[in-house]
């Protein structure tokens, strides 16, 4: 049996004594933004919201109501609506009830715009008492949990979101405007491909067989070029069942795009003038406070390999340590601690290059730097460099210490992509989690024949942290995966 506390009863009481506390709907012919646009005078809008302050007085109150764009104040007169009306309001209206007003827009003497209510209609009850001193919540953790609350109560949260409708809008609109075509492509899939990730697995109950969730969309998006279209883009949910810190979720969203007859280099381009173009509009500047960083995302971005970094870094050579023995043995001479969920021992070459640089180089590199010379087995679906094929035509931006694009020019060559799949799968049985699965679909599919291809991947939340000067990735995903709390233990 649910206990409540007693303001709880005291509200559902008051819920009691209302005539229709959940009706069907309410007209309204303007909104709370636009409302406090308006000129003193104008009569007959209507409005809705929820009841965020409230002052209940003798004869006239003054309450606020608002939603996720803003707040607008609303003046309760007793002979405007009349004395049955307005002791209603008095003894069961409470804070965090819906309503709806219809009235005059004026302005205060201390220059607040507000609604002189005319008639006030109830549109929801709250069952439970928003969070004292209008703060909202101050446990973390409970922010994650309950964000509906946060939303209502804090202005900040509000804005962190709305920035993320607005930049994944101008996102579409810009690619729109090159003649990108966005696409849809599968969650559920037979091979988890397109990236070198663990997978979760599920079962179809149907099919009876086990799928996996997908870790990226890249190469049914490649399938598409395939079939004929020339530019694609998904804005898509992935899962990856690796570790959780301040950065990384097991179910994000990112976006990927392909586009024929492209390299990586223009790519390069291209992504910089994207993210300089939307970053400007939406901030009015390309510098861009990270915490007590500023980062500079104006002009040119610089190119550095992996080589270089390790270099400066690490005082190590992977040219000179150019086997995974060679590179471990160093690394374990030096003694640099290397947290990795597979066991190094069980990584590829590429990957322990890879775990490396993210351990010594990645946390300094503070602008833009797009970082380039992969390991071909770090990168089984990319073109290996004409010059050198033991590194790939690829690029990944990184910005204050993220990974936020990865982007390289395809593997189009069927017969190649099958050798290197093969020896992802030999470095899967190995016991090496993240390396890739052999995918004869896709093989099968390349046989038809690609054109040159260049793709690029971009994780939106990552991004998103990094442009709100968020500490936790998880506070600019509106609804979090959270652990269940265990309410008998509670």
């Amino acid at each position: 049996m649910r206990e409540f506390t007693e303001q709880e009863q005291v509200r559902r009481e008051k819920l009691k004594n209302i005539k229709n506390p959940y009706p069907e709907r309410y007209e309204v012919n303007t909104s709370i933004k636009s409302a406090r646009n308006l000129e003193d005078g104008t009569t007959g809008i209507r409005v809705a919201g929820r009841i965020v302050l409230m002052r209940k007085m003798g004869k006239m109150s003054f309450l606020t109501i608002g939603d996720i764009e803003g707040r607008i104040q609303v003046s309760v007169k007793m002979d405007m609506i009349g004395e049955e009306s307005y002791q209603e309001f008095k003894q069961n209206y409470d804070l965090g009830d819906f309503i709806g007003v219809e009235g005059e827009m004026f302005t205060t003497h201390t220059g607040e715009k507000t609604v002189r209510a005319n008639t006030i209609t109830f549109l929801g009850k709250a069952l439970k008492p928003l969070p004292e001193k209008f703060h909202g919540l101050e446990d973390q953790e409970m922010i994650y949990r309950e964000r509906y609350v946060d939303l209502i109560m804090n202005e900040e949260e509000k804005q962190k979101f709305l920035f993320r409708s607005a930049f994944l809008k101008e996102l579409r609109n810009y690619l729109d405007s090159k003649g990108y075509i966005e696409i849809e492509t599968p969650i559920l899939l037979n091979k988890a491909s397109g990236a070198t990730a663990k997978p979760f697995i599920t079962h179809h109950n149907a099919l009876d067989i086990d799928l996996y969730l997908r870790i990226a969309p890249e190469t049914y998006l490649k399938r598409a070029i395939i079939g004929g279209f020339t530019k694609v883009f998904e804005i898509a949910r992935c899962f990856r069942n690796e570790g959780m810190d301040t950065s990384h979720l097991q179910d994000f969203t990112m976006i990927e795009g392909y586009g024929a007859y492209l390299n990586y280099k223009d790519n390069m381009i291209f992504l910089r003038e994207m993210l300089q173009t939307i970053i400007e509009k939406l901030f009015g500047t390309l510098i861009v406070h990270v915490g007590d960083k500023m980062v500079d995302l104006s002009g040119e971005w610089p190119s550095v390999s992996f080589r270089e970094l390790i270099l400066q870094y690490a005082n190590i050579d992977i040219d000179i340590e150019n086997t995974k023995e060679k590179l471990l043995a160093k690394i374990k001479e030096l003694k640099i601690e290397i947290d990795s969920e597979v066991p190094l021992e069980n990584l590829g070459y590429g990957n322990l290059i890879d775990q490396l640089y993210k351990k010594v180089a990645r946390p300094h590199l503070v602008n833009p730097v797009f970082l380039t010379e992969h390991p071909i087995s770090l990168s089984p679906l990319a073109r290996a460099n004409d010059e050198r094929p033991e590194i790939t035509d690829r690029f990944q931006l990184v910005i204050n210490g993220a990974e936020i694009i990865n982007a390289y020019s395809e593997l189009v060559d069927p017969q190649e992509q099958e050798r290197r799949l093969e020896e992802q799968a030999r470095l899967k049985a190995g016991g090496d989690e993240e390396a890739m699965p052999m995918d004869y679909d896709y093989i099968g599919a390349m046989e038809y024949g690609m054109p040159p291809i260049s793709g690029w991947g971009m994780g939106i939340d990552r991004l998103l942290q990094l442009l709100t000067s968020s500490e936790n990735i998880k506070d600019v995903v509106l609804f979090p995966l959270m652990k269940p709390i265990d309410k008998n233990k509670e």
